[in-house]
């Protein structure tokens, strides 16, 4: 989970989206968060993020960003170490909703919003480099963009940042190109 939410963290960014940036605002950092079912305790008794939460998030994202685009298998364990231990108290175990035991990282009761994210980004980069090795961190291979994602699919066959919107957007400019030189129509 801590990889995906990585991933959808650093391709809310400006530098990816040409549209703008994602979290403009405090109430978009709030979006972000029910989006992908995160209740960090930071945010406990009906808290919303603040805008120092927001531009704390913005610098982990950034943190995060050049996480994803080290090429040193060891850099990267390093660096999402770094993200762990920001307030990260160690690992203990807890069952899950089936009764299975999971590993849980939890972050310090005073941490900030952006350190319990980091530690969770942290903890999931961790095991991505883990299980199915660093090769997974990768670049969009749609032309022209800058963003970058950990492939946690199965198959481990991902090639864009954002499928619904890169893939979407090569899938278009390739049923345009073959419309064109069929000559079933305009592009």
């Amino acid at each position: 989970m801590g990889a995906g939410v990585a991933t959808d963290l650093v391709n809310t960014s400006p530098r990816v989206r040409s549209s703008g940036d994602v979290l403009p605002d405090p109430a978009a950092l709030a979006a972000f968060l029910t989006d992908h079912d995160l209740h960090p305790d930071a945010l406990a008794d009906e808290r919303r993020p603040t805008q120092r939460d927001l531009e704390q998030v913005h610098t982990l994202r950034q943190e995060v960003h050049a996480v994803l685009e080290t090429t040193d298998e060891q850099d990267v364990v390093d660096a999402a170490a770094a993200l762990v231990s920001r307030a990260g108290t160690g690992p203990s175990l807890f069952r899950d909703d089936e009764g299975r035991w999971q590993w849980f990282v939890a972050a310090r009761p005073d941490a900030p919003l952006a350190d319990e994210l980091a530690v969770l980004m942290g903890v999931g980069l961790l095991g991505t480099v883990r299980t199915l090795s660093h090769d997974r961190f990768r670049h969009c291979t749609a032309e022209g963009c800058q963003g970058v994602f950990v492939d946690t699919s199965k198959a481990g066959r991902r090639r864009y940042c954002m499928p619904e919107v890169c893939g979407n957007r090569r899938n278009v400019a390739n049923y345009r190109a073959r419309r064109t030189r069929s000559g079933t129509g305009a592009p």
